[in-house]
């Protein structure tokens, strides 16, 4: 079968298109798998759907699944329109609900599902932690050192609190988010869903405005914004190669 291999500002995805809805557990842990596969932090399929422009199968590199990906969304975003999916404005299904996205070149705009805050009030480790879905559930400090994440107590707070663990910190150059993600098992370079609830949590407090810029482990800058009751998320796309791939 042909793939693609996507990049989004440090989270990396293998895509392709089928007709046919299945479970793909084990094909993404073969094909995610970095020293015997292609390697990703996961493998996004789309598939057709009646009423939107298509859906997608979402699947970390442990072969779980996730409900949203903000990345994933926007690298699914940018393939669609690639191989005539979609066009460049275009709604697709999600596990968390219906996602609006918009390619202009490179740059892709994703709408994130509204942000729920589940929990305020957790207390970890002599921080202070919220709860927030983005599409996921995320939990996010401010308190954290955040040039040394502490991976284990992460790890720690993923499995007690069955989410995501985002560290984050305001400059004057905008948000700074670092997150260790489920289904990866460890830090990755950017997760969108954990910059929006990191934002959320930031907007909320009325530590920023509706509209900020945010730096993730990679780097790299993205934009992010409110109105509506929407988180929005921008950011450049590369489409990094395309092959063809046999599965064991």
């Amino acid at each position: 079968m042909n793939i693609a291999k996507y990049s989004a500002n440090g989270n990396d995805f293998v895509l392709f298109h089928s007709f046919i809805k299945k479970d793909r557990s084990s094909l993404a842990k073969e094909i995610c798998d970095r020293q015997s596969g292609v390697g990703a932090d996961g493998l996004i399929v789309l598939v057709p759907h009646d009423t939107h422009d298509f859906e997608w199968e979402f699947y970390n590199s442990d072969g779980s699944t996730a409900e949203m990906c903000g990345n994933g969304s926007r690298a699914c975003a940018h393939y669609a329109l690639s191989y005539g999916l979609a066009p460049a404005n275009m709604h697709f299904l999600t596990q968390a609900g219906v996602i609006g996205a918009e390619v202009n070149g490179g740059l892709v705009k994703s709408e994130l599902t509204p942000p729920k805050i589940l929990d305020k009030e957790i207390n970890e480790g002599g921080k202070s932690w919220w709860k927030i879905d983005t599409g996921v559930p995320h939990l996010i400090t401010f308190d954290a050192d955040f040039n040394n994440f502490d991976i284990e107590e992460a790890r720690a707070l993923r499995y007690k609190y069955n989410a995501n663990v985002n560290i984050a910190m305001i400059s004057e150059n905008g948000l700074h988010v670092r997150t260790y993600e489920r289904g990866v098992e460890d830090e990755t370079l950017a997760c969108g869903t954990g910059m929006a609830s990191a934002f959320y949590r930031a907007f909320c407090q009325e530590k920023l405005s509706n509209e900020t810029k945010v730096f993730p482990k990679s780097g790299d800058t993205l934009y992010l914004g409110f109105s509506n009751e929407t988180i929005t998320f921008a950011g450049e796309v590369k489409a990094v190669f395309t092959t063809s791939y046999d599965c064991n």
